[in-house]
């Protein structure tokens, strides 16, 4: 490539929502504003809608194959534009330099404007706030407006700064494109993002008639719910949905007061055969109402592409700092956890949706549609969808990272099918029985195995009573009566440490609500869990150790096991076994706490966040799962499975409905060792289907 970039910069107009995702938005897009400037030279903007013909020497620019060009959004949005408005300069993904997807590779946000200031862009070539100009120019006039759209000959003097702000884009990128790292945008990495585009702009093909079929499933359901509700309370009730009116109804009609409506607090008050019977339908019906919504098969059929394809549903390194893929338009990475639908009953019900008699055969249409969200999604005629989930990858890769050899030969034993169940064994090796004993009672309808899997994805990362907790409610525990079965087994030393611990919590205002008991026993698990993996409880503190090290020492490296620890300048760098690093900007320890600048997971604003051992283990071992998944996406391509979706550990591919191509096959490739984790154990399962389903 060329050592002078060419910086280009698009302002587009579309009648279609960009919410409806881009690559519908770009169907009907067309483009107004270029900006383009090459290397340092001065920016220059091409008025498309002044019927002027394009520059002569941008024209030559973007027809260069040996050229780079850079953009910011450029490979997702600007891109899939030009495919459909001006397809003659739709670039080869190769030649793109995309200084968005490069921020999100370092843990920095996206938006141009928060990655200015936090790059301390200067403001004279910072972006400047158009916001009221892409309002105006950029999409349809409101519906009751006279005025369908403004234009240069509309509004002359709006599209001067319209243009005078196009060209600051040019060059705050261009800041951006010299200044940003680039440890993470390059060699392998940078061929990822290359397959992770041509996946997005593969899509996966759409059910539009089982969408369509849930929609009007769940409206004439709700319909009948409402009227009913409004029966039983003689009209002072429209709905259940109306949760404040619906809390005085219960308390003024039947005295009953509810802490919340959380649906663990309904499903107990509905079972309770002592309250009213309209008291239960009434809460019945609430469950009903909020078990479901239809946003997501409305966002599918919205995002529809001409072909009947959904594309642009990944985003590169949408997790920050572990470089996981986040969900867009559809949100795939929020498709519920579990089907509220026995898996075997699922074939009739969608059967019934399509004929229009699902309100027929099923009782409760929310819990079935709420199943069905995944199912919309199919293969190709002639195709088939072949997907495996890489096992417990986490749970293996702490073990591996940490050193935890008992462990690492339980998952291989596992895998070789000589060795128990790991959840079963979590729980024996925490309370000294057999994990045969753990299988028996989950036969006999307990659920030892069940806290065995909480006590393995809570207790992990340096967790504690409120991770158990939180995991516990994800997995439908009843903690009370957990603790009841439990405390009988706990070790006495166990239960004096917990019963101190207790003390301690009510002081600080601690318990979450619990009952002594019931949180002694969660406190009791953390302990037993952390004796049992001594290298992995140890391992927080050393890996916390060395980056305290490296914060006050740049420019030296520290290691922590398979795990290398430096700061570069204003970067502090975990650097894993893929080579691959996690990056935490501007660190420092203030008052013995590491902190460093980032995304705030639940505020998404930028600022300085705290950590300490734990977290910095869970960030690792959830970037190491992803860099295994990213080496093998690459083999199943060449392999001819064409990834249509990652979601978490799973791969979900489209293959030709032949015998060349299994689910077993599949699962060989993901669970395929890369050179630099040779000896971690990995295992993978899967399944071929025509919808796509949870596995």
């Amino acid at each position: 490539m060329h050592a002078e970039p060419l910086l280009c910069d698009l302002e587009t107009y579309s009648e279609i929502p960009l919410k409806y995702g881009t690559h519908k938005y770009a169907e009907g897009a067309e483009v107004m504003l270029w900006a383009w400037a090459f290397g340092d030279e001065p920016v220059q903007v091409w008025d498309v809608t002044s019927g002027e013909p394009m520059p002569d020497r941008l024209r030559e620019g973007l027809l260069d194959p040996e050229r780079m060009v850079v953009g910011h959004n450029w490979g997702m949005f600007d891109n899939t534009v030009l495919k459909h408005a001006m397809p003659e300069f739709h670039l080869p993904i190769e030649r793109v330099h995309d200084t968005m997807v490069r921020a999100l590779c370092h843990g920095l946000p996206g938006g141009l404007g928060p990655l200015c200031e936090i790059m301390r862009v200067p403001e004279d070539i910072a972006k400047g706030d158009g916001k009221k100009l892409i309002q105006l120019f950029c999409k349809p006039m409101p519906k009751n407006s006279v005025l369908r759209r403004a234009t240069r000959a509309t509004h002359p003097k709006q599209w001067a700064e319209f243009v005078s702000y196009a060209g600051h884009d040019i060059s705050a990128m261009r800041y951006l494109y010299k200044n940003m790292p680039i440890w993470n945008y390059r060699g392998a990495e940078l061929e990822l993002w290359h397959l992770d585009q041509r996946i997005n702009n593969r899509g996966i093909m759409v059910d539009k008639q089982l969408a369509q079929a849930a929609i009007d499933a769940v409206a004439r359901k709700q319909a009948e719910l409402k009227d009913r509700t409004q029966e039983i309370t003689s009209g002072e009730l429209g709905s259940t949905s109306q949760r404040g009116k619906l809390l005085k109804y219960l308390l003024a009609q039947h005295g009953v007061s509810l802490p919340d409506m959380r649906a663990s607090t309904l499903e107990r008050r509905v079972q309770d055969t002592s309250l009213p019977w309209a008291l239960r339908e009434l809460l019945a019906i609430r469950l009903q109402v909020s078990a479901t919504s239809t946003s997501k098969y409305k966002t599918l059929l919205n995002a529809l592409s001409l072909d009947d394809r959904i594309r642009g549903l990944l985003q590169f390194c949408g997790a920050s700092r572990t470089a996981r893929w986040a969900g867009r338009t559809f949100q795939p990475q929020n498709l519920p956890s579990r089907n509220l639908i026995d898996s075997k009953r699922m074939e009739g019900g969608i059967k019934a949706l399509l004929n229009g008699t699902a309100h027929e055969s099923f009782d409760d249409i929310m819990k079935l549609t709420a199943s069905t969200i995944r199912s919309c999604l199919i293969a190709s005629p002639g195709k088939k969808l072949v997907v495996s989930d890489l096992a417990n990858i986490e749970g293996r890769d702490a073990a591996w990272i940490a050193e935890e050899e008992w462990k690492l030969q339980a998952f291989r034993d596992f895998d070789a099918g000589t060795g128990p169940d790991l959840y079963a064994l979590a729980y024996a090796k925490a309370f000294g029985v057999t994990p045969e004993a753990v299988m028996q009672n989950k036969k006999e309808g307990g659920n030892w195995r069940q806290i065995g899997k909480v006590m393995e994805l809570a207790l992990a990362y340096g967790g504690g009573v409120g991770a158990f907790i939180t995991f516990a409610l994800v997995y439908g525990i009843d903690l009370d009566e957990m603790a009841e079965g439990a405390f009988p087994n706990i070790p006495g030393r166990i239960i004096m440490e917990a019963r101190n611990g207790w003390e301690y919590a009510v002081k600080k205002k601690r318990t979450y609500d619990l009952n002594q008991t019931t949180w002694m026993v969660c406190d009791s698990f953390k302990r037993l869990w952390r004796r049992a993996h001594p290298e992995m409880s140890s391992y927080w503190t050393q890996l916390e150790e060395a980056v305290r090290c490296a914060v006050n020492n740049p420019g030296k490296a520290y290691q922590a096991k398979k795990l290398k620890v430096i700061r570069t300048g204003a970067w502090l760098r975990i650097v894993l076994p893929s080579g691959r690093a996690i990056c935490y900007a501007s660190p420092r320890i203030a008052n013995g706490t590491i902190t460093y600048l980032g995304l705030n997971t639940y505020t998404r604003k930028w600022g300085r966040q705290k950590t300490y051992g734990g977290s910095l283990f869970e960030n690792v071992c959830q970037a190491v799962a992803r860099d295994v998944m990213a080496h093998n996406m690459v083999n199943a391509e060449i392999c001819g499975y064409n990834i249509v979706l990652t979601v978490h550990d799973e791969l979900v591919t489209e293959a030709p409905d032949t015998d060349d191509f299994s689910a077993g096959d599949l699962s060989l490739l993901l669970a395929n060792n890369p050179p630099w984790c040779y000896d971690m154990p990995l295992s993978a399962d899967g399944y071929e289907a025509k919808r796509y389903k949870k596995g």
